[in-house]
């Protein structure tokens, strides 16, 4: 049933549309389930090219008796007051860490980032990420420090309060793409410089110098983009919104 845990049949459907070639876009429209439960169905039972019907089924149920055994209740994540379904966020959680490690990004730092996202208030203490994740003081600072380093959030003390809150904001996606395109900066002009050390007649220099066209066409993209959204935060802000 759509919504509802995968079935046996669900999985032999999603290992034949693997089997097919399919994304998980399409597995999920054939299933009626969104592209992110396929994902993270594949992600846990060996990836695209290990994933096996049976052998999911199976370590889904040993993951079940295992979380009967051992596993407390997950802590409630929502905090803003407007009553979503624990189940649902968690699942939120879970689906959008997902997607980000499959960008790159390393696990801890993802689930953090996740857990910051699904609340109102967008900051939470290292304990709570901790409990939420059920993972070390350690695992969280290591992952804050990352996720600082990317300026994918930052730290806020509240006065009178010894513990230190970690917040993301509205800009967070911002100044990554700030970053990126500094960083795509530098490069278009070192290869530029490569393309005229090495020659634009030439095989090399002519690789480096369409690299360089490349990454000048993705800033410019991006700082349209950049500009457009903020023109939307303006308007939205003038309407009262």
């Amino acid at each position: 049933m759509p919504g509802g845990r995968l079935t046996d049949e669900d999985r032999r459907q999603i290992a034949a549309g693997l089997a097919e070639g399919l994304g998980y876009a399409e597995i999920g429209r054939r299933l009626g389930r969104p592209a992110s439960t396929v994902l993270r169905e594949v992600t846990r039972n060996g990836g695209p090219d290990g994933y096996g019907a049976h052998r999911a089924q199976e370590a889904t149920r040993h993951r079940a008796r295992r979380r009967r055994r051992t596993e407390p209740a997950p802590p409630p994540v929502p905090d803003g007051g407007h009553g979503p379904d624990p189940r649902a966020v968690q699942e939120l959680v879970e689906s959008w860490s997902t997607a980000l490690v499959q960008q790159g990004m390393p696990r801890v730092a993802a689930g953090v980032l996740a857990c910051l996202y699904v609340t109102d208030s967008g900051a939470l203490a290292a304990a709570e990420l901790a409990q939420r994740l059920r993972v070390s003081a350690a695992s969280i600072s290591h992952a804050v420090a990352f996720l600082e380093q990317q300026g994918l959030l930052r730290r806020e003390r509240t006065p009178g309060v010894r513990r230190e809150r970690y917040v993301i904001d509205d800009g967070t996606w911002a100044r990554t793409l700030l970053a990126t395109m500094q960083m795509n900066e530098a490069l278009i002009a070192e290869a530029r410089h490569a393309a005229a050390v090495l020659g634009g007649t030439t095989p090399a220099g002519a690789r480096f110098e369409s690299s360089a066209e490349l990454l000048l066409l993705v800033n410019e993209s991006l700082r349209r983009g950049m500009e457009q959204w903020r023109r939307r935060l303006a308007e939205r802000s003038d309407d009262g919104g």
